[in-house]
């Protein structure tokens, strides 16, 4: 897949597109249904599926110092829409200039002159220009004057609830340390990606050695205590390799009066050095919350049944 960041890195024989424009951030079933649209008319028409993605998040632009949790990293999302069949993704600088633009600018500018859009896809609640005064029906009348079709997909359920699936509730899942409902409204566990760095080593003094993966500020980390999940390898561009099963802290070890919070994940039937790699922590099922144990001994005999239940919940 193609992926450039900013309007003047784009390619100059691009050709005419099918482009769809989102934040994306978790590439969730309402997502996935969007992009699918996207694709499926990119193919019919044999031109090339685009997709425009923001950096930062725009409420950061918005509602500066809001900072929402983020679900994927650009890197993540890139590895997911390519999956889906996105030829080339292009992520635009969310700007004070970018948030002012008018929605008759951000179409001439953007769609019609640089992308040379033939047709667009966006979700039916999608807005865009300065306060968000752009609708669909607006891009539509737009894209008859610029030579574009727009289509609006209706957003996706959650099927027994017909709750709305977005990234709001998809975060409202994870920090709640819900993992069912939030694997259910993805497709797919979430993830926390980072880098394994050096901790105290408690776990390997107690039998359960840990790696400890430093995710990017603002990641949507799941609620405070004990998972199963598994630990994704990853490679410095971010595409997912080899996967372990794996028993998850994430806390901030309160039995040892910790005061920083830490994602470590004891790969199963593993050991190895792991420091300086790049990593996803898949989220499968909460076992627990993060409890404080009188010493350690208490402590290892909680890890002891963590393991045992995680064997469990994976399948093991």
């Amino acid at each position: 897949m193609l992926r450039w960041r900013g309007l003047d890195a784009v390619p100059g024989d691009l050709g005419r597109t099918v482009v769809t424009i989102g934040m994306y951030d978790g590439v969730h079933r309402g997502h996935q249904k969007l992009i699918g649209a996207a694709v499926e008319r990119a193919r019919a028409l044999g031109r090339p599926c685009l997709l425009v993605t923001f950096d930062p998040h725009p409420a950061e632009v918005v509602r500066p110092g809001s900072h929402p949790a983020i679900l994927t990293s650009l890197d993540r999302k890139a590895e997911l829409v390519e999956a889906l069949g996105v030829d080339a993704m292009c992520v635009l600088p969310f700007t004070q200039d970018l948030m002012r633009q008018s929605p008759e600018s951000f179409t001439h500018t953007v769609l019609a002159s640089t992308l040379h859009a033939s047709h667009v896809v966006v979700g039916e609640n999608f807005t865009y220009g300065h306060r968000a005064a752009g609708t669909v029906a607006t891009l539509a009348a737009e894209g008859r004057r610029f030579g574009f079709s727009v289509d609006g997909v209706g957003l996706a359920s959650v099927a027994e609830d017909e709750l709305t699936i977005s990234s709001t509730y998809v975060r409202a899942c994870v920090a709640a340390g819900d993992m069912t409902s939030a694997t259910e409204a993805l497709g797919r566990p979430h993830r926390v990606d980072g880098v394994v760095v050096r901790g105290h080593r408690r776990g390997r003094q107690m039998g359960y050695p840990t790696a400890n993966v430093e995710s990017p500020p603002y990641t949507a980390v799941p609620a405070d205590g004990v998972y199963a999940g598994h630990f994704v390898l990853r490679d410095v561009e971010g595409a997912s390799g080899a996967r372990f099963p794996a028993a998850i802290s994430v806390g901030t070890n309160p039995t040892f009066d910790g005061t920083r919070r830490t994602v470590e994940a004891h790969l199963i039937d593993w050991d190895g050095d792991l420091y300086g790699e790049h990593a996803g922590v898949e989220f499968t099922a909460r076992l627990r919350g993060m409890l404080r144990f009188s010493g350690m001994d208490e402590l290892i005999a909680a890890m002891d049944d963590d393991l045992v239940e995680a064997r469990r919940v994976l399948g093991m």
